[in-house]
């Protein structure tokens, strides 16, 4: 599956209504995660969030391990857009207007599924303690950052990889401030914060394209 993190505007998975027993593990999961953080995560405990037989999760995910790879996993399948949007995105005209359009359209939809974005930052967390999470957790989001680059190649979009690693960077930093702490600092106008990133990581020194 293709994925997408940040140069899409994605669907989120309320309108894919036909999900595997897996998926419907992993967003209970995911769920229990958000609310609960990773003391509360166990299998019986996503069972009753899924609203399954005790036992359905052990069965899907054998260890604590499996389970948190596969949540991983999960994360970004719920933020890839359907195929037919992400040609539509890809078939816009490559503007410094279309690159804001795109940024703001992430942390919009990250803002609208906060749990997935605060289950990723526990996800996160955890990789640290955790070594042998570090290289699932680093394959989904490198293959999420491979995507990106791919799109923006065939979006003909300005910048190149360097800059969609500073936007990665830059954006990750803003959603976890808005979604953790929005009070901390002036995030009154997270959409002028987005587009002023956008003009000087990407279109620094070219008049011409900030002004397009």
């Amino acid at each position: 599956m293709q994925r997408n993190y940040i140069c899409s505007e994605p669907s989120t998975s309320d309108r894919r209504p036909i999900v595997s027993r897996r998926d419907q593990l992993c967003d209970a999961g995911l769920d229990v995660l958000a609310a609960k953080g990773l003391r509360g995560l166990t299998h019986r405990a996503v069972d009753a969030a899924a609203g399954l037989p005790a036992g359905a999760c052990s069965n899907v995910f054998r260890t604590r391990a499996a389970l948190l790879e596969g949540l991983a996993e999960r994360v970004f399948e719920r933020l890839t857009p359907d195929l037919a949007e992400l040609e539509a995105e890809a078939a816009a005209e490559p503007t410094r207007d279309q690159w804001v359009h795109l940024m703001q359209q992430l942390v919009r939809r990250v803002r609208a599924q906060p749990h997935l974005q605060l289950a990723l930052l526990e996800l996160r967390i955890e990789s640290t303690r955790r070594p042998e999470l570090v290289d699932p957790l680093t394959a989904v989001v490198r293959a999420a950052f491979d995507a990106d680059v791919a799109f923006h190649e065939r979006a003909g979009l300005a910048g190149g990889p360097e800059e969609i690693v500073l936007l990665h960077l830059a954006i990750g930093g803003l959603i976890t401030d808005v979604l953790t702490l929005p009070d901390a600092l002036p995030l009154d106008d997270v959409d002028g914060i987005i587009e002023r990133l956008v003009d000087r990581l990407v279109f620094v020194g070219s008049a011409e394209q900030v002004g397009s």
